[in-house]
């Protein structure tokens, strides 16, 4: 792997951005044909949290945060840090002072496959990450990575610039180049949820608001008054 760190991308339309973070990862997930998900395992560090941003992405090696330190100068405002790793890991690479040094470039939020720590500073500092899992354990500075190449976290691929959207549900991805599409069939799904929100509320059955009937008799559902009826031949 070359180390490089890659000054100029090409980034999200912050407006998009804004609106696909309020639709939230479990609608826009649905919305982009249930793909974009990063593993379960990605947690918010503490409850509440939701945000989007345009992605700026880091390559690091296992228990070293060498280079947030360099994707530290290549942030802007509205920036969302994307870390993977080369090896998994699970040692604390960021914590309450990489956050400060974050925050005075502008950059929204943390999602990094390994550990973070400091997570009662990082609340009061307002700055969400989400993370593999939540440890002490220092780190070094010894081998580069590389800063805004494709990526693959959490099992999610990722291009600089690509939206990530994360909140209580986990996290999810969503191209650039799509992310107007996106948008519209987010709004579409909403729409009709609302609508089939409505008819669950006035009584109406998900059996027949969705057609299932004749698919569960096809599959061979029967219905009977009693226990009794499983008795005869």
């Amino acid at each position: 792997m070359k180390s490089v760190a890659v000054r100029n991308i090409e980034r999200a339309d912050a407006d998009i951005v804004k609106v696909l973070g309020e639709y939230g990862v479990a609608t826009v997930h649905e919305a982009q044909a249930r793909t974009g998900l990063m593993q379960p395992y990605m947690r918010p560090i503490y409850s509440g949290c939701r945000v989007a941003g345009s992605v700026v992405t880091v390559l690091a090696q296992p228990g070293d945060n060498w280079m947030l330190h360099v994707a530290v100068e290549l942030c802007q405002q509205g920036d969302m840090l994307v870390v993977a790793v080369t090896t998994e890991n699970s040692s604390g690479m960021f914590g309450e002072l990489l956050a400060t040094s974050f925050m005075a470039k502008g950059a929204v939020g943390l999602i990094i496959d390994a550990g973070c720590r400091d997570v009662a500073e990082l609340q009061d500092l307002g700055f969400p990450v989400w993370s593999r899992a939540i440890n002490a354990q220092g780190t070094v500075k010894a081998t580069p990575g590389a800063v805004n190449i494709p990526i693959v976290c959490a099992g999610a691929a990722v291009n600089p610039g690509d939206i990530a959207i994360a909140d209580d549900d986990g996290v999810c991805i969503v191209p650039r180049a799509k992310a107007a599409a996106v948008a519209e069939a987010s709004q579409a799904r909403l729409d009709k949820e609302a609508v089939t929100r409505k008819r669950l509320q006035s009584g109406e059955l998900g059996l027949d608001i969705y057609g299932m009937r004749p698919k569960l008799e096809a599959a061979g559902l029967v219905y009977i008054d009693d226990l009794q009826d499983l008795e005869q031949p």
